[in-house]
């Protein structure tokens, strides 16, 4: 393995390390011991249900490849993927406000076991419900686990600032460590112990009943709005009207859609971007060192969010417009670095440029993790928060089928292009945000609330 490899990771481990252990009282929040036991068990489950999720990451087109399906078809169960958390995925997430937010968590497990369970089939359809359950399971661990945390947060009466303690550590647990031990233990039993390409869903499976174990056991339920009378219908109609009512919610939704659909964007590009002449590159280290640039920015955005005095609407602004620059890299260095058509050997000039530019945005996407968290829970009304979140989903979905479908049709650099464009115009909508951030809600969503009141009230009579 090249020297350049060891040094870029080498490196970040130094200043994630540094970072870590020269904390300071200021950059920490004064808790207490109640929470840090209520902080610990979450970040305990929140670690195993990324442990099953990323151990399946890297083996799943592997898996299909095996199984003998072309390119093609293996697009199709991917976009089928994507299609179902955009369709079933926001019913199901949804329910967690009315069913439980507990409830919904548990559902994930049992979900994303069924999904990993139908690996072990070579038969297409059966593929493709596995694939459909996926889709469902993942809308549920993007928006059941934190309304259940924020709200459970609250009901034991924790501070506010707090829960940033836990956002933090969430994404640099969770999105960092476990995604670089999940690799390396997918890794071991792969090709170390050559127990063949199901093996890690089958491990992925066991931490997620382990975590699911904790959760029955554990975990106390909480709701959104868990009225009798108030259908899916209207859960969906009072959602859009927050949205619609309460600009700060729709500008959230905008912007986690801009950003999160560069970042998916960005996982389907990275291997062509820095292997375009078949470059023999080791993914598995290089997901490793983009696990640690992420570990870097959650342990950057804990010590911004320890500080009262730093507003997370502000420098997220900056956070958007740095990630908008490295994403352009790949179309600058087409531009400007003359092309090797070498085919095969090691990874070329530029595409050190660009390895170097993808760990800033990874670097980002550490930041924009807790931060898009702090903000919902500021933003994001209680009784529609998990339909409210699934909502901002469809937008990103739809556009991941869209790259998907289309991934062969464009250049890599116009993809790049296009993601850049997109996240500099995340960085427009967080400076509108950041400027009406202080001002109250709308009346439109309270008035909503006060009209289902009285219907029930009608219908109780």
């Amino acid at each position: 393995m090249e020297l350049f490899y060891y040094t870029v990771f080498g490196g970040l481990t130094a200043v994630v390390a540094a970072l870590e252990l020269s904390k300071s009282n200021k950059d920490r929040i004064n808790t207490s011991s109640a929470f840090n036991s209520f902080k610990n068990n979450y970040l305990l489950v929140y670690s195993l249900m990324m442990a099953g999720d990323w151990l399946q990451g890297p083996y799943v087109y592997y898996l299909y490849s095996t199984y003998g399906f072309s390119k093609g078809e293996i697009g199709q169960l991917f976009i089928a993927g994507f299609g179902s958390s955009m369709l079933f995925g926001t019913i199901v997430g949804s329910l967690a406000d009315k069913q439980g937010r507990k409830r919904a968590c548990v559902t994930y497990c049992i979900t994303y076991i069924l999904s990993c369970v139908t690996k072990h089939s070579p038969q297409y359809k059966i593929l493709m419900v596995g694939r459909v359950l996926g889709g469902i399971a993942t809308s549920l661990l993007f928006s059941a686990f934190e309304s259940w945390l924020v709200a459970e947060h609250f009901k034991r009466g924790f501070e506010q600032q707090w829960l940033s303690v836990t956002f933090s550590k969430a994404i640099f647990l969770g999105n960092g460590l476990v995604a670089i031990l999940a690799g390396l233990f997918g890794n071991l039993l792969v090709d170390s112990l050559n127990l063949g390409p199901v093996s890690p869903f089958d491990a992925a499976g066991v931490f997620l009943a382990i975590g699911m174990a904790i959760i029955l056991s554990s975990w106390t339920e909480n709701y959104g709005d868990p009225s009798e009378s108030k259908d899916l219908l209207t859960q969906f109609r009072g959602a859009a009207v927050a949205i619609a009512s309460d600009e700060k919610i729709a500008l959230l939704g905008a912007i986690q859609s801009l950003f999160e659909g560069s970042m998916y964007t960005f996982v389907f590009l990275w291997t062509p971007a820095l292997s375009p002449n078949d470059e023999d590159i080791p993914h598995g280290f290089i997901f490793a060192t983009f696990m640690l640039a992420s570990m870097l920015g959650s342990s950057i955005a804990a010590r911004l969010l320890a500080r009262n005095t730093v507003k997370v609407e502000s420098y997220m602004q900056i956070v958007f417009v740095i990630s908008s620059a490295s994403l352009l890299l790949p179309v600058l260095t087409s531009l400007l670095v003359t092309p090797s058509k070498v085919k095969g050997g090691g990874i070329s000039f530029s595409g050190c440029l660009q390895l170097l530019g993808f760990c800033i945005f990874e670097a980002c996407v550490g930041l924009f993790w807790p931060s898009i968290m702090k903000m919902r829970s500021q933003y994001i009304p209680e009784e529609a928060r998990s339909t409210i979140m699934n909502f901002f989903r469809i937008p990103l979905n739809i556009f991941v089928c869209i790259v998907l479908y289309n991934v062969n049709a464009f250049p890599i650099t116009v993809m790049f292009g296009m993601c850049s464009i997109f996240l500099f115009v995340a960085s427009i909508l967080q400076r509108r945000l950041s400027a009406i951030g202080d001002k109250p809600k709308t009346e439109e969503w309270t008035m909503l609330k006060e009209k289902n009141a009285e219907d029930e009230e009608s219908n109780v009579a």
